[in-house]
């Protein structure tokens, strides 16, 4: 699921990665805002408030909200230089776990003060911005797990190419609709989540996580023992 890149990468692969990472976006989304009051999966809305906020002359919110966009992009620099020079994807997804765990074991000392928003949301936007990254790495950009603006852009390409029987479109009209329902259902999930177990729900997104690296690991290391059974014992 993460080991091929590109065009190497089938349409199952990306399904799945679609699955399991556009799952813990969504989680990670709507949790995040019911705790923090932040939405820490994408940063166009932050943009705006951004904007909003030097207009009003608010700096000390304009400071809060311009480190959140640094965050965000210091996640998937840091995702992507680690991915150019070692062609691994563990150490970001491990720290993105670590992250979670933490907003999970630290959440409940969030007192809705400026400092406390600052760092949780802050840390949640940086997770974000190195899932973003990593999976847009590996897929080659055909698979973005945080944000959906540019999936509903796409599949509205898409269903339009296919009404006019353009060939080879309906893959690509699977593979955004599995994004956004999983995002959603992600978003349904941590919503509920958050309800019954409040801060402590983000060990589920980072779960999700490990699922997903388990995953991987297990089928290649499968697949390496059919092989080597099979040479033995044809």
């Amino acid at each position: 699921m993460f080991r091929h890149r590109g065009p190497k990468r089938s349409f199952q692969q990306n399904i799945r990665l679609a699955v399991l990472l556009c799952l813990t976006a969504g989680f990670v989304n709507a949790s995040g805002f019911l705790g923090f009051f932040v939405l820490t999966t994408n940063i166009t809305g932050h943009a705006a408030l951004l904007a909003v906020k030097l207009t009003e002359g608010d700096l000390r919110a304009v400071r809060m909200v311009a480190l959140w966009l640094v965050l965000f992009l210091s996640g998937a620099f840091c995702s992507s230089l680690y991915l150019a020079k070692t062609g691994a994807y563990t150490v970001p997804i491990m720290i993105e776990i670590i992250i979670l765990c933490a907003v999970g074991y630290f959440g409940h000392t969030f007192d809705k003060s400026v400092v406390k928003t600052e760092y949780f949301a802050g840390s949640l936007l940086f997770a974000m911005g190195m899932q973003n990254a990593l999976v847009s790495v590996i897929s080659g950009s055909v698979v973005r797990t945080t944000h959906l603006t540019g999936m509903f852009t796409d599949l509205g390409i898409d269903l339009a190419a296919a009404y006019m029987k353009a060939p080879r479109v309906q893959k690509k009209i699977v593979l955004r609709v599995t994004i956004i329902l999983f995002f959603l259902l992600g978003g349904i999930i941590g919503g509920f989540a958050f309800i019954k177990l409040r801060y402590h729900c983000f060990y589920i997104a980072g779960g999700i996580l490990v699922i997903a690296m388990c995953y991987d690991f297990f089928r290649v290391n499968l697949m390496l023992f059919k092989k080597r059974f099979l040479t033995h014992f044809p």
